[in-house]
């Protein structure tokens, strides 16, 4: 079996030719929030950054600012984040590296006893294409996740939702069930891989706080605003009894601190405790989509996507 194409993996079936997703309760929207808690290693030079290195050095390492301004996310911002969640009775995805395990026990310690489900998301905070020995790490990530909370994790988003072709069979040999990486949809879908399905369950590149506010530079009532149009137009759209998806995704070294944390209050309040949307993990997610989804697969269609491969 040969998957020279991302299209080689899924067909291309448009969302107006499928048969509806029931929702328990007649709900329309299920919301998926992500937190992304990483392991920044100091002898590195820092995945991302907030200010540049002193004049004439093209590299810091080691690099203090940069380090302390996303260790402040894990030992501050993501206590803030966590506060207002609890308030709504909210258990999101924490998306972390393996050895978040290790590092910061009481996130992941705090997560497990509210709820939340694990999301395996590298070794340490390196893009997939990077790693020496991308199927071992995977393998590794996934036997420590587990140890650590007592069962399998279900799902994976790789760090920058960087993949090479091989990613997904390796995922799915090694027992993750679920990919976060291919935003291609408002609804789960499946992938085809070498070791069975993996289901598709789409995050988020237009409301995450890394995107928005560092790359893009708008502030965070914007990041608040654009999730709430996001979902009031996902409410529409699944008026004919096509359910929807709406993930997003935030970093607590971004949107946990002082000045932007109140915006995260905002979403919830817009998007909690209505009789119309269900706010899940990805696991609930998963478990969801696996009841419902056709048997024997989404009807066929005419033709095949050449989306992605050279006519």
């Amino acid at each position: 079996m040969k998957f020279d194409w991302p299209t080689d993996r899924l067909d291309y079936v448009p969302i107006t030719g499928r048969p509806p997703l029931p929702l328990p309760g007649g709900a329309k929207v299920v919301v998926w929030p992500c937190v992304n808690v990483e392991n920044w290693v100091i002898d590195q030079p820092m995945p991302r950054t907030v200010v540049n290195p002193p004049g004439g050095v093209a590299k810091s390492v080691p690099d203090i600012p940069n380090w302390a301004w996303h260790e402040y996310g894990n030992r501050v911002a993501f206590w803030r984040m966590k506060k207002i969640f609890d308030e709504f009775g909210v258990a999101a995805s924490l998306v972390l590296n393996g050895t978040v395990c290790d590092v910061y026990p009481q996130i992941v310690d705090a997560c497990l006893g509210s709820g939340w489900d694990l999301v395996g998301h590298g070794w340490i905070q390196r893009a997939l294409p990077a790693v020496p020995d991308q199927r071992d790490m995977i393998h590794r990530v996934f036997k420590r996740l587990k140890e650590y909370s007592g069962k399998p994790p279900k799902g994976w988003l790789g760090p920058a939702l960087a993949e090479t072709h091989d990613t997904v069979d390796w995922l799915a040999e090694a027992g993750f069930e679920y990919v976060a990486d291919w935003v291609l949809d408002d609804q789960p879908v499946d992938l085809r891989t070498k070791h069975g399905t993996l289901v598709s369950i789409p995050y988020t590149q237009e409301l995450n706080d890394l995107a928005m506010l560092l790359i893009q530079g708008h502030r965070a009532a914007e990041y608040a605003d654009r999730a709430i149009d996001q979902f009031d137009q996902l409410i529409e759209d699944a008026a004919g009894g096509s359910s929807r998806i709406m993930c997003f995704t935030l970093h607590p070294y971004i949107m946990g601190v002082p000045h932007r944390a109140r915006h995260l209050r905002r979403i919830l309040e817009h998007v909690c405790n209505r009789p119309d949307t269900l706010v899940w993990t990805g696991e609930q997610i998963l478990d969801w989509y696996k009841r419902v989804r056709p048997k024997g697969g989404w009807p066929p269609v005419k033709g095949k996507s050449r989306g992605g491969k050279r006519k």
